[in-house]
């Protein structure tokens, strides 16, 4: 299969609101209103877990029968530890983005727990998102 490029854009609306564009897809992307935003939407970091946890669960769904994982059910939880003294510039010592990002997984299939434990890890180990995160693409900018 030939490599696919996907593309987004964020416009920005009044304060740090952005309109977020995918293919014919909109999202708004904000900040709360101690982070200077109007609190149209959920953050930048936020977003990024809800993508993470979003891909994580479509594996889950996608490959299901493959596996042969009788999948009843699923939600995936993501939660992230962040602190904003990294991104603010109040903490040169801080990280930035996140320092601990944890998944919780809740499977009801009718699978043994050793089962659904296997597949947790084929889905830990093929989610393009957390791909992305963990083994980092090469990143560009170009200004026009």
């Amino acid at each position: 299969m030939a490599k696919t490029v996907f593309k987004a854009t964020a416009e920005g609306q009044d304060g740090l609101t952005m309109l977020c564009k995918a293919r014919d897809f909109e999202i708004v992307i904000d900040e709360p209103p101690e982070l200077g935003g109007n609190d149209k939407g959920m953050n930048p970091v936020e977003a990024l877990l809800t993508a993470l946890a979003a891909c994580k669960a479509i594996v889950i769904k996608a490959f299901a029968s493959k596996h042969r994982i009788k999948l009843n059910s699923v939600r995936v939880e993501v939660e992230g530890v962040l602190d904003p003294d990294g991104f603010l510039g109040l903490n040169k010592d801080a990280k930035i983005g996140y320092s601990e990002v944890t998944t919780h997984y809740y499977i009801d299939a009718d699978n043994t727990e050793e089962e659904i434990d296997k597949y947790v890890k084929f889905v830990e180990k093929n989610c393009p998102v957390k791909d992305s995160i963990v083994n980092a693409p090469t990143m560009n900018y170009v200004i026009k």
